[in-house]
């Protein structure tokens, strides 16, 4: 069996990033989700959102997929009147190679982006790079390899006009379905993490981070936090901070395409100030 490509150098530690990051509601006062897909196989994003501050902002997407063809055309409309195209090419030019084009059009400046983006995906190896065409123009590469689990990769990024390599990070990590781990040095190697992850078993999965900043103080920052699967529809989440931040995470498939999540953070020192926060989460699918 031939091996299979490794994650992206941004997904090292993906496992762990996920548990610690993903389905925390509290971030957000409200946020809706809304998603179908038309006969024709045209399908469709509204998204909207309330912050704790009481601004609001969504989006509309409209997505094309050409499966055989390997095209993909997406284009969105964000409620700050950004008007955001995509056209993805997936195993066309050469296999294994992802090629993409975004273009952003604000109609009130007339303000015009566009990048390119390439991903190329070989057995034991996954290289990416993005290029900003507009601004500078810059580009950024990433490269992983791996093997037997083992991931090692490294990421740079150069301005064109300034002849100049603006950042550069690199990560060691280890990953089979039960567990991974990595080590990422990131920021021009000032920032350092150590990150673990673990499937305890089907209903259970735990996981750990901590982060030092060499150029910030001398404390290191640790985020612990789990997962509970209840039931084959619902799950909870947990996780606390060095700062003495709890937060607490609840999501359930009311019925088919209906899924709601509701999110707490308690701010543990500080337990009779309004430093709390509440937020919720619907989504629509069909």
């Amino acid at each position: 069996m031939e091996p299979l490509p490794p994650p992206a150098f941004s997904d090292i530690a993906k496992a762990s990033n996920d548990l610690i990051s993903r389905d925390f509601y509290h971030a957000v006062g409200a946020n809706l989700e809304v998603k179908s897909k038309a006969p024709n196989g045209i399908s469709f994003h509204v998204k909207g959102k309330s912050s704790h501050e009481g601004s609001t902002s969504g989006s509309i997407e409209g997505k094309y997929v050409d499966a055989p063809n390997g095209i993909t055309l997406t284009q969105s409309w964000t409620t700050t009147n950004v008007v955001n195209t995509k056209f993805e090419l997936d195993n066309q030019i050469a296999k294994g190679l992802k090629a993409e084009f975004a273009a952003d059009f604000v109609p009130s400046s007339k303000d015009l982006g566009a990048k390119l983006n390439l991903a190329f995906k070989q057995p034991l190896f996954h290289a990416r790079a993005f290029f900003d065409l507009t601004k500078g123009p810059t580009a950024n590469v990433d490269a992983v390899f791996g093997r037997e689990g083992f991931l090692v990769g490294a990421e740079a990024g150069y301005d064109v006009q300034k002849a100049a390599i603006t950042r550069y990070a690199a990560a060691v990590g280890y990953a089979v379905p039960q567990y991974s781990a990595a080590i990422t040095a990131s920021n021009d190697f000032s920032v350092f993490s150590a990150a673990y992850y673990h499937k305890v078993n089907s209903e259970v999965e735990a996981g750990a981070k901590a982060t030092w900043d060499s150029k910030g103080s001398n404390n290191v920052g640790l985020e612990v936090a789990s997962k509970y699967r209840l039931d084959p529809t619902s799950f909870a989440k947990a996780k606390v901070n060095d700062r003495g931040i709890a937060s607490l995470a609840y999501n359930v498939l009311l019925r088919s395409g209906v899924t709601v999540g509701v999110g707490l953070s308690l701010d543990t020192q500080k337990l009779n100030e309004s430093t709390h926060k509440v937020g919720t989460h619907i989504e629509f699918s069909g």
